[in-house]
């Protein structure tokens, strides 16, 4: 069972259960998905860091979804809440540095796992990967020991 945050033209943002990333494409293709609130069934898929699996590197535990609370304390100052989602980023992330663009192409046309990934890419990639339809957040270069 997959997890996506999805939206509408209008931003009304909801959850969708789909038993693959194949059964929302299909399901959004035949306008089975429609926005709760407005009924629009024109619907995105949304950046959602709630829902990160476990990196590739842990073979031994199945596939999971991160139960749905908080994950960053909304009490905490700026930058705080940066430090800690950079942190949740980072641990949730298989990092596959220079080939970045390459293994997120791979991701987006089904080629390997769907998993979540961090690397480096120029801009020219990131904005080529984005005509291509796959999604991709820029952040800077981090460390989990560069933030104190």
């Amino acid at each position: 069972m997959i997890i996506f945050d999805l939206a509408c033209p209008h931003d009304h943002r909801f959850e969708g259960w789909f038993q693959s990333r194949d059964d929302f494409d299909s399901q959004l293709s035949s306008e089975l998905v429609a926005c709760p609130e407005c009924g629009s069934p024109e619907i995105r898929r949304v950046p959602s860091a709630l829902h990160l699996g476990k990196p590739a590197s842990t073979p031994t535990m199945a596939p999971s979804v991160v139960p749905r609370r908080a994950a960053i304390d909304p009490r905490a100052g700026a930058l705080s809440s940066y430090r800690q989602l950079t942190a949740m980023l980072l641990a949730n992330c298989e990092d596959v540095g220079s080939r970045f663009a390459e293994e997120a192409r791979k991701i987006h046309y089904l080629e390997v796992p769907e998993r979540a990934i961090c690397g480096e890419a120029s801009p020219e990639e990131c904005e080529a990967l984005r005509e291509e339809g796959v999604e991709v957040l820029r952040l800077p270069h981090l460390k989990v020991q560069d933030l104190h």
